[in-house]
């Protein structure tokens, strides 16, 4: 049976890792196990040991009692609600630039206290004792009431009410300063990056003709200022195949049967991909990011530039995309399947009724968009991990009520989001494999040059 000062140490490394310090629960192992005895004393027993360390430990619980909850959940927390608002009011692109400018200014709000990475924007001065937590917090709440005037108030409360559950003090007080700063200056970086541009897409036509008049889908976003990259179109690709190309043939004719809204062809799998993934934007990457970092167990600092970088590399994937899409123009399977007939291709035959799975998203198809943010996404937790394989996530869809897939490999996920753009008729797979290729890319290209280690930086 244990001895009534091993129980209490037990106790004590509980409360250190119900406060997210691995470091100090690491002190209370050894002061259990004693297998790293400290050099300056030379006990006689286990149990004067224990007892000749207590000395030791009062100061230490004290410590504890003192140790500021900097788990990752205010910033888990602060995420779902950016993507519970973004989702109903804004189209994917849109809110994905938001998702990302609330993690970089949390990321940057808590590196200024903890310095262990170069800051994605600023790093202000702060002590150590500023509340990480507060400063993180009121980073996300002011970055969000600051881009939506309309639900400041909102916003404003909040975060108001997030903070009220934190101990008063001095480094809350600090730290709440800290992360206003910090969002205002992200704020005042992205005040004009373009993302407020009016439409002035001009549909392709001759005069007389009617053409479908649904304003199509983040038109402006080739012009929007990128989180990382050096322009809109550094990772733009070459153009699709050729219309007489065997490859065009092939893939036309794959979509066209596995594809098509009634398509007998297509396994029970692959429709129940298609329709899952029919979500799109930061609700179909961000709750992979939560729970990833939640099941690392990463430390706060950490956990912050991981989902700062995995923001930054979907927004900054939806620019690249958005800027080859509309550079391209290329036409979607129905607008193709049901002009099979003009393509100067033998090989592709018009079906005048064809439909894919659900409405087509409104912008052009090459390249495919839900691949590329995937895969910019899972390849940035790729590069900062050093392997692909992650503790099992899981994950439902409002799109597929009743549900639920999982996964223990982020490029999985990706390629199940990339495939299931076949089979629900949005996309060629010479789209898909190209989408996947600059996703990559950015992924990579991201989480290499970004908010890198303060050491490396000074390496340099």
């Amino acid at each position: 049976m244990d001895s009534p000062v091993v129980v209490a140490v037990r106790r004590m490394r509980a409360q250190a890792l119900n406060y997210g310090s691995a470091t100090l629960a690491d002190d209370w192992t050894r002061l259990i196990t004693d297998r790293e005895p400290a050099s300056a004393f030379v006990f006689q027993s286990q149990e004067e040991s224990m007892l000749q360390r207590m000395r030791w430990i009062i100061p230490l619980a004290v410590l504890a009692c003192q140790i500021e909850p900097v788990r990752a959940d205010v910033l888990t927390d602060w995420n779902e609600k950016t993507v519970a608002f973004v989702t109903p009011r804004m189209v994917p692109a849109a809110g994905q630039r938001v998702v990302a400018m609330v993690q970089v200014a949390m990321f940057d709000a808590i590196n200024s206290i903890e310095p262990r990475y170069r800051p994605y924007l600023v790093q202000l001065p702060a002590t150590a004792t500023t509340s990480r937590q507060a400063a993180a917090a009121a980073a996300a709440a002011s970055v969000l009431a600051g881009l939506h005037p309309q639900a400041e108030a909102e916003f404003t409360a909040a975060g108001a009410a997030y903070l009220a559950a934190l101990p008063d003090g001095d480094g809350k007080a600090e730290g709440i300063k800290l992360g206003e700063a910090i969002a205002a200056k992200i704020l005042a970086t992205r005040a004009k990056d373009g993302a407020d541009a009016p439409d002035s897409y001009r549909p392709r036509t001759v005069p007389g003709v009617y053409v479908p008049t649904p304003i199509t889908v983040s038109s402006t976003w080739p012009n929007l200022t990128p989180f990382a990259m050096t322009s809109q179109s550094q990772f733009r690709p070459q153009a699709p195949v050729a219309l007489t190309s065997e490859e065009w043939a092939k893939d036309y004719n794959e979509i066209k049967e596995l594809g098509g809204k009634n398509s007998a062809k297509r396994s029970a799998r692959q429709t129940e991909d298609a329709r899952f993934w029919l979500i799109t934007g930061p609700q179909s990457t961000e709750p992979v990011v939560r729970q990833i970092v939640l099941a690392k167990k990463l430390d706060l600092i950490d956990c912050a530039r991981l989902m700062a970088l995995t923001a930054i590399a979907a927004a900054d994937a939806g620019i690249a995309v958005m800027d080859a899409k509309y550079h391209y123009n290329f036409w979607r399977p129905i607008t193709a399947i049901r002009n099979g007939d003009i393509d100067d291709n033998a090989a592709t035959e018009r079906d005048a009724t064809w439909q894919p799975i659900d409405n087509t998203p409104m912008h052009p198809e090459y390249p495919c968009a839900h691949c590329i943010i995937s895969k910019a996404v899972a390849t940035a937790v790729e590069v900062a991990f050093g392997t692909a394989e992650i503790p099992e996530i899981a994950m439902s869809s409002p799109t597929a009520p009743g549900i639920t897939h999982q996964w223990t490999n982020v490029r999985a996920y990706a390629d199940e989001v990339a495939y299931s753009r076949i089979w629900a008729g949005f996309h060629y797979r010479f789209s898909v494999g190209v989408g996947q290729d600059m996703g990559h890319r950015i992924g990579e290209y991201v989480a290499n040059n970004i908010m890198q280690p303060a050491s490396r930086a000074a390496a340099r």
